[in-house]
């Protein structure tokens, strides 16, 4: 029966695990709604935001630009299109904000990176869904680029796409391990192709990515990213 002790690849998703990202999505949903507000209340206005962030998914993808076109179709939609263009030149701003994230890590992840590749028992690689031209400068703004062997950025996070990583790496799906904050994207695809998974929740979740809590023999839940030394059996 395989272990951890058997993990060979160590996968990471970014926003939300290495680094703060929704709570700067959630700021510039409150500043749209704020713009918008003589056309009604923040809740209908947001309510109205993920229906249209929804309908565009298949054509947009995930990610800051894709956030920005469905803040502004939204803005049309709310107003019927009454908006003026220096209210939308604002929105647009707000958008825009998201592309310069500093990509700040969260604590303990500089230095739990820095053991688990001290180590050389692992490769270890970015794996994350998104803009690849805005997930790559993040992560260079980061400084967390060394640590890491590959980075591989998705339009979306499915079996598929963890079947495919873990072909690209070398390794078996026993072998492989995803730590990510989302149980749907981070965690059950992983599972469901016979990987291993941990689970690091972060105090915010786009709703979208919300599922019922669960438990699994090859899921981890940890508090802290920290506490992945302790897990994979690395020094302290």
């Amino acid at each position: 029966m395989n272990t951890l002790c058997d993990i060979k690849a160590v996968a990471f998703d970014a926003d939300d695990t290495l680094w703060d990202n929704e709570t700067y999505f959630l700021e510039v949903e409150r500043g749209m709604c704020d713009i918008l507000s003589p056309y009604g209340d923040a809740q209908t206005i947001s309510d109205s935001l993920f229906k249209v962030e929804m309908a565009n998914m298949e054509d947009y993808g995930y990610g800051a630009m894709a956030f920005t076109l469905s803040l502004v179709e939204n803005a049309i939609k709310v107003s019927h299109g009454a908006i003026p263009a220096s209210d939308i030149a604002k929105i647009m701003e707000l958008g825009r904000s998201l592309l310069r994230l500093e990509g700040t890590p969260l604590e303990g992840v500089e230095d739990t990176l820095r053991k688990l590749k001290a180590t050389g028992r692992y490769k270890l690689v970015v794996f994350t869904k998104g803009e690849l031209l805005t997930q790559e400068n993040k992560l260079k703004r980061s400084g967390l680029q060394k640590y890491f062997d590959d980075v591989v950025i998705v339009s979306d996070k499915r079996e598929q796409q963890y079947t495919s990583l873990c072909r690209q790496l070398g390794v078996e799906p026993e072998e492989f391990l995803m730590v990510g904050n989302s149980l749907k994207s981070d965690v059950l695809p992983a599972l469901n192709i016979g990987a291993w998974a941990v689970h690091i929740p972060y105090e915010v979740m786009w709703q979208h990515e919300v599922i019922d809590d669960f438990e699994h023999h090859r899921m981890f839940q940890l508090t802290q990213f920290a506490e992945l030394t302790s897990l994979l059996g690395v020094e302290k």
